[in-house]
């Protein structure tokens, strides 16, 4: 930028000494980064089906003691709940929409802030939609793919304006307003079985989500669960083979087992210490990525 241009021809503009020196202040501040940005608030973007939207009721133990360093940006509005779309709020579940459940994303956060610095702050943002495809989240085809979605899903999506990967990006920039972004975590795949493009298809919305963001090509990590182990007789676990191979499609990656994670009678669905089990590994996953030595519980 050619500054005494501008500057010429803001003195020119503003015939006073007060007025021009806070014009070119205001034209300083609109070139600068946001001051207010918190290094040391870390953000997650989590996004998903059922199991990221959180199936299982949230029990007494999930909703007291949880630390106010823990925040979640509400991604729609919840009056019965006193939170508005766009603000911070204490991580009190339920973290995706108003009436959902409890999530990996619940005791991922808990469990970071156990090994986390005192002056770390974290935040989660949790969009996810029971029972969709991976499709939802492409930004090209999922007008499309919603012509075919069963009419129960379209009043969850209707929550989003229509749109759940749009107002991810909208809550992931609001976000950065305040911190930054250091991982998304996925937990989807039991609408795509065995859908050999899968990988090609997270990759797709991975990549858009950064280059939305702002954010450089394969900058963040991204953290994907498996569907409920065969071990716990998952009627989707065949799923977890094609997950396995996600690292080798988008570099980043990194699958978090499921492996002895109890579930719901569906055998679709974590219970409520499943959930609490695969946050942790999760966060466990996260702590080593980010230089921690960890010793997981299980």
């Amino acid at each position: 930028m050619n500054w005494p241009s501008v500057f010429d021809k803001a003195t020119d503009l503003v015939p006073n000494r007060v007025g021009t020196m806070m014009f070119l202040a205001g034209l300083l501040l609109l070139t600068l980064p946001a001051l207010a940005q918190d290094p040391n608030f870390h953000v997650y973007l989590c996004l998903g089906q059922s199991n990221m939207e959180g199936n299982a009721r949230f029990e007494p133990q999930d909703t007291v003691g949880v630390d106010p360093r823990f925040q979640v940006l509400e991604a729609v509005d919840c009056p019965d709940l006193g939170r508005t779309k766009g603000n911070w709020y204490t991580a009190i579940p339920p973290l995706c929409r108003c009436k959902t459940g409890l999530t990996p994303a619940d005791y991922f956060g808990r469990t970071l802030l156990t090994y986390l610095p005192p002056t770390t702050r974290v935040g989660v943002i949790d969009v996810a939609v029971g029972g969709c495809k991976i499709e939802l989240f492409d930004k090209d085809v999922y007008q499309s793919y919603l012509t075919t979605a069963p009419g129960w899903m379209l009043g969850m999506v209707k929550a989003y304006d229509g749109n759940p990967y749009a107002r991810l990006v909208e809550m992931g920039k609001r976000a950065q307003r305040d911190g930054v972004i250091k991982g998304i975590l996925l937990h989807q795949g039991e609408s795509n079985p065995n859908d050999s493009l899968w990988t090609k298809k997270v990759k797709k919305v991975y990549d858009n989500l950064l280059a939305d963001l702002g954010l450089p090509p394969n900058s963040v990590p991204l953290l994907a669960g498996e569907t409920v182990n065969a071990d716990q007789g998952g009627i989707c676990a065949g799923m977890n083979r094609i997950i396995a191979t996600l690292p080798q499609t988008v570099p980043t990656a990194h699958v978090i087992s499921s492996a002895g994670c109890t579930d719901s009678a569906d055998n679709l669905h974590f219970d409520a210490a499943g959930y609490r089990k695969l946050g942790k590994r999760y966060a466990y996953q996260m702590l080593t990525l980010l230089g921690y030595t960890v010793k997981a519980e299980d």
